[in-house]
């Protein structure tokens, strides 16, 4: 019978072949071509891909790294290997607008119209991000337009919608070349053309004839302002209110386009100014959103409904909110939009202008006695937006204009919680300096200094124990700062609370030290050995040797 072996602790076959791919995959997201070539070298697989499903090529790709993707092609990388939501190479290229990247691919065989799980096709994302280079290479390289996702957009719907207008063009262009062809009176409604379509109309052409994308040539004309097509296609019958796909009106495409007299040409010849679309958006909340003033007057003047609401709550005074149309929102308040109008969330106009830090429609709601201290329904107010998204200049104004700064969640976050979650570290020197108190606790009982621990905030809780944040705070489970670093295993922070005082030994309601969340999620692990030695001379200086001795021994080479 052999001799037995003394057990040696060799890490598990599996870590290390996982930490091998990450930072394999690491590297080409990077940009880092001699590490990419030494993992290859080392026969790591090539096609190795992350729990999404990610692989090198897919994250060199987005990135634009040129050389590793020419090098992992080179090697013979999968071009069309897919992620778990069906994304290959080429598809996360085009979504990114990455053309030379796109060219690589397509010169390597890549799929052109491979759709994924929810029938994308890179075309698709291409024109939905505006990426016109993008959409010209793919459409010469056979890109099928007609090709829509699993709701039924195509890319020319979809670039419509999002008021691509390059991309637009260029699609529209392309269908005029023949590969995937308008209806002709289409093409004669986008080039204002009104012999042809007189023409095309004489011979049995229906004026509203679709398209794949489901728009008639009045929404093509719409689209463009072309006037005199528009007349002529509803001096010949077209209907005004002809409801494309998703419920969308040639009212809408005008006012969403800012197509101002093509708006009084639809609305003379009867169209619907209250129609709405799938999403509940009416031409007032499509000229708002994309801040035409002038369309937004004309639609008001013609008695269109201020306050209508999409299926998500939103008026237009929302929508120009939003989009920081500072004319718009004063045009709509002159009209008397309601100044704290709500969502199904109850967030009012002010709210969104928080969200996104437009500090001068912020100053107009406020002139205009907008509730600075208006409740969502989760309690956040525009302070705590504004604290969430790290908007300072927005964080000042609210204040100005009386915002309370104790003013608490259903949960209990004040606005210091939030700021100090999130690492707005001008938003907590400015919350503390008018007098915030730092400890104060959320229905769990956690203070700022606890979030900023869970998010690993250092300089953030350094402001906060300066100015006198309370270092052993105790949570509603009992949990210190402490004991939350400890279990993150944040050496850094760790450090910083036992400089200020913090106490080691305080338990948890489960009898839990700082140490023994340390030991229990072997956090020893993400400290080099100068920051176990600077731990344990803090510790040694009060008189806890036994915190050293464990964060010692647990160190590889002393496990047997």
């Amino acid at each position: 019978m052999p001799e037995e072996m003394e057990p040696v602790d060799w890490p598990p076959i599996r870590r290390i072949q996982s930490d091998a791919t990450t930072t394999f995959l690491r590297a080409a997201r990077s940009g880092n071509l001699e590490k990419v070539i030494e993992y290859l070298d080392d026969d790591l697989d090539i096609n190795t891909a992350n729990s999404n499903g990610l692989n090198a090529l897919h994250l060199a790709s987005k990135d634009g790294h040129i050389e590793i993707v020419t090098e992992l092609l080179k090697r013979g990388a999968k071009v069309d290997a897919a992620t778990k939501k069906g994304n290959t190479a080429l598809h996360i290229a085009s979504l990114a607008g990455q053309s030379e990247i796109v060219n690589i691919l397509i010169q390597n065989n890549a799929a052109v119209n491979i759709q994924s799980q929810n029938g994308f096709t890179p075309l698709y994302m291409a024109a939905q991000e505006n990426h016109d280079q993008v959409v010209k290479i793919l459409l010469t390289n056979g890109a099928n337009q007609s090709l829509a996702t699993e709701d039924g957009f195509t890319p020319l719907a979809v670039a419509m919608q999002q008021g691509h207008d390059k991309v637009v063009s260029v699609l529209l262009e392309n269908d005029l070349k023949g590969k995937t062809r308008l209806p002709a009176l289409h093409i004669a409604a986008k080039k204002d053309d009104c012999k042809a379509a007189d023409l095309l109309l004489q011979n049995d052409h229906k004026p509203d004839v679709t398209s794949k994308s489901g728009f008639t040539p009045l929404h093509i004309a719409a689209h463009y302002g072309n006037e005199d097509i528009a007349r002529l296609l509803l001096k010949r019958g077209a209907d005004v209110n002809y409801l494309a796909r998703f419920n969308i009106s040639p009212l809408h495409v005008a006012a969403k386009w800012g197509k101002d007299n093509m708006v009084k040409v639809l609305l003379e010849h009867g169209a619907a100014i209250d129609v709405k679309s799938r999403d509940g958006l009416t031409p007032l909340h499509c000229a708002a959103r994309s801040g035409h003033e002038q369309c937004v007057a004309t639609l008001l003047e013609s008695s269109a409904p201020i306050s209508a609401r999409s299926k998500s709550g939103l008026a237009p005074l929302h929508m120009a909110s939003q989009g920081d149309h500072v004319d718009v929102v004063r045009a709509l308040l002159y009209h008397r939009a309601p100044v704290d109008e709500v969502t199904i969330d109850y967030l009012t106009p002010l709210h969104v202008a928080a969200h996104c830090g437009h500090v001068r429609v912020a100053k107009l709601l406020l002139d205009r006695k907008a509730d600075v201290n208006a409740r969502a329904l989760n309690g956040f107010t525009p302070l705590h937006i504004a604290c969430k998204k790290n908007r300072f200049k927005v964080v000042e104004l609210l204040v100005k204009y009386g915002a309370s700064i104790e003013s608490t969640t259903e949960s209990g976050l004040t606005p210091l919680h939030v700021a100090s979650f999130m690492g707005g570290m001008n938003i907590v020197i400015f919350l503390l300096q008018n007098e915030m108190n730092p400890d104060v606790p959320t229905v769990r009982g956690e203070t700022p200094l606890h979030l900023a621990a869970r998010a690993n905030q250092t300089d953030i809780i350094r402001i906060l124990l300066r100015n006198g944040a309370k270092v052993d705070a105790p949570a509603r489970e009992l949990q210190t700062p402490l004991h939350i670093a400890s279990r993150l295993g944040n050496v850094d922070i760790v450090m910083l609370l036992l400089q200020h005082g913090a106490a080691v030994d305080t338990v948890t309601k489960d009898m839990y030290t700082a140490l023994h969340m340390a030991a229990k999620e072997g956090q020893d692990e993400v400290m080099t050995d100068e920051e176990r030695d600077e731990l344990a001379r803090i510790v040694d200086s009060v008189n806890l040797c036994n915190f050293r001795f464990l964060f010692w021994s647990r160190r590889r080479e002393f496990m047997i």
